[in-house]
């Protein structure tokens, strides 16, 4: 064994220990960043090459310093994203939600579909679906100026119509003319605050993470922006967290407008997404 496979080894136990979710993972993906190779290649970096900085990215980690702020970059999809402090870090739960969203506008007879992504963070869900979604019209909105560094960094050059702004008052000209409105946006109950694993709570910004007393406050008034933008016959599709299965879908009533209601689970089969149609005059 090589003397960076056996620091590798060394550092997974250390992240262990410290009680990162993903050691090896991680100290694989450190050892990569720092020596300037790709994971696969870690067997052939020199003894002679090997460098000390190792140790430094790992006790940031040790810490639970989020590894996408270590490397600045975090991957969604086809997708490499800049990200660090201010901006929400891309999770891979979200990856369900996209997909399911492609699907649904794939399945639209409409040949340039509009789409609007609230809150949009990072801008994962909005460039995926630019990407993935060739002749469609995305538009995305963020309040945080300090999200947008990130986003706006991430959008360069991308054709996805970028805003600032509040999510609820977002795209007044758009009403009525949107086929798809998706959404990440906050949903965790404020009591939870404590649960929260430490590389959310601690370095996510925490307009990202938390929406009132049962972490529904921002969901609710996205039901009505997202009624207000969508034809007849678009689709929602929003985010919660999994002990929310069940409790968004009854936001999106037939007597506000809705049909067709429904939870989906993420690739854990947790319930990760609600989606609803808006329903027909």
């Amino acid at each position: 064994m090589n003397l960076l496979l056996s620091e590798v080894a060394q550092a997974t136990q250390r992240l262990a220990d410290a009680g990162v979710p993903s050691p090896r993972n991680d100290a694989e993906e450190l050892a990569a960043f720092v020596h300037g190779v790709k994971r696969g290649e870690l067997h052939s970096v020199k003894d002679s090459d090997f460098d000390a900085r190792y140790w430094e990215v790992i006790a940031r980690r040790e810490q639970r310093e989020p590894l996408q702020h270590i490397t600045g970059r975090a991957y969604f999809r086809y997708l490499e994203l800049q990200v660090g402090p201010g901006v929400f870090v891309p999770r891979p739960e979200t990856e369900s939600v996209v997909g399911w969203a492609i699907d649904a506008v794939r399945a639209m007879d409409v040949v340039e579909p509009c789409i609007v992504d609230l809150c949009t963070g990072s801008g994962a869900i909005a460039l995926a679906l630019a990407q993935e979604v060739p002749r469609s019209s995305v538009h995305a909105v963020e309040l945080s100026e300090d999200a947008l560094v990130w986003t706006r960094k991430n959008m360069e050059g991308s054709r996805v119509d970028l805003r600032q702004g509040n999510a609820l008052d977002a795209f007044r000209d758009l009403d009525g003319q949107v086929d798809l409105v998706v959404s990440n946006p906050p949903y965790i109950p404020l009591t939870e605050w404590e649960y929260v694993a430490p590389e959310a709570r601690d370095y996510d910004p925490n307009m990202a993470l938390f929406s009132g007393e049962d972490g529904l406050d921002l969901i609710r008034g996205l039901e009505r922006t997202a009624h207000r933008l969508l034809r007849p016959g678009g689709v929602v599709v929003i985010e919660h967290a999994d002990t929310q299965g069940g409790q968004v879908p009854w936001i999106f009533t037939e007597e506000r407008g809705w049909a067709d209601a429904a939870d989906h689970p993420d690739l854990n089969n947790r319930p990760r997404f609600a989606t609803a149609r808006r329903a027909m005059p």
